[in-house]
């Protein structure tokens, strides 16, 4: 029998130490979730997640995708996922969420869109898409139609990071952040697009919105971009090509400061437990508004690769 899904309550809590405290989906319920998109590892580890370690018991992923046979296989293989379906709508009235994981944000809302349109709760993994005006008509259906869409990257969307957002705004007057993170602005699968939400959304979710402009730097073989906020607030971003890893310095009057969480590890993260939430209550974890300005951030970027110089966001 299909779900009503907004009667479902989920409760998520942690103890003094950090420790995750079970999830529950409350009654006998279940939530069968498709995933579109096999070409990266990411579906595999959802499969892992939901199918094999059970991190949200009654959640499930019961349908895959893939670009190719091969990819599909290899997901349902590994994430001890049972079904695979040649067209992702032969999902449409089987599953009760959708997870859209392709490698090229191009292909993103496309795929979801007759999801959405029929009322499937879904996570759009990074980036959300590749043209803001795309996202703002999709982001207006999904309104229209009452179903609820998120995307978040995992690196912004997590404990830790909403940890570091507390000690940002206890710290008084900074003048300029410089922050580091693998991106590859020439990526095949959309440049900046690809791996710049894992630098963009961390900082908008700790400094803010109201981005001005921003202006690429590069050599051929390094890489970076600076990023005016509207109050003057500089953030410089470098991208890593030898170390896979995310830090954030801010400048205050005190020096340089080097923010850190101050959390142990949680399992299952916030970008997994929010992500349920979302298919079993309706509330969308983050706002609209902030999903379209990363997308417009990443744009203003691409175009300053390409033109060398200041783009206004």
């Amino acid at each position: 029998m299909k779900m009503n899904r907004r009667s479902f309550i989920s409760t998520v809590s942690l103890s003094a130490a950090g420790s995750f405290m079970p999830w529950s989906l409350g009654d006998a319920e279940t939530i069968r979730i498709g995933i579109i998109g096999a070409e990266n590892s990411h579906t595999r580890g959802f499969g892992k997640l939901f199918n094999i370690d059970k991190a949200f018991p009654g959640v499930s992923v019961d349908y895959v995708w893939g670009e190719t046979d091969a990819f599909a296989k290899d997901a349902m293989e590994k994430g001890q996922i049972p079904n695979q379906v040649r067209d992702p709508e032969e999902m449409l009235g089987k599953i009760d969420a959708l997870i859209v994981d392709h490698r090229h944000g191009k292909y993103h809302l496309s795929a979801a869109s007759p999801f959405v349109e029929a009322g499937i709760p879904s996570f759009i993994d990074k980036p959300f898409c590749y043209r803001v005006s795309e996202g703002k008509s999709f982001l207006q259906m999904a309104k229209e139609k009452g179903t609820p869409v998120t995307s978040f990257s995992s690196i912004a969307h997590s404990y830790d990071t909403f940890d570091q957002k507390k000690q940002i705004d206890a710290i008084e007057n900074i003048n300029q952040v410089v922050m580091y993170g693998p991106c590859d602005i020439f990526s095949e699968y959309g440049g900046i697009f690809f791996y710049g939400p894992h630098l963009i959304e961390p900082m908008i979710y700790l400094f803010g919105l109201d981005v001005d402009r921003v202006r690429v730097t590069n050599n051929g073989k390094n890489s970076s971009a600076q990023v005016i906020y509207r109050n003057g607030m500089l953030v410089s971003l470098i991208f890593t090509t030898k170390n896979y890893g995310w830090q954030t310095y801010v400048e205050t009057d005190e020096g340089i400061q080097q923010i850190k969480s101050r959390l142990e590890k949680t399992t299952p993260g916030k970008n997994y437990t929010d992500m349920v939430t979302m298919f079993t209550t309706g509330v969308e974890p983050r706002s609209h508004e902030s999903i379209l300005t990363g997308m417009a951030i990443l744009e203003a970027l691409e175009k300053s690769v390409n033109s060398h110089q200041w783009e206004e966001v």
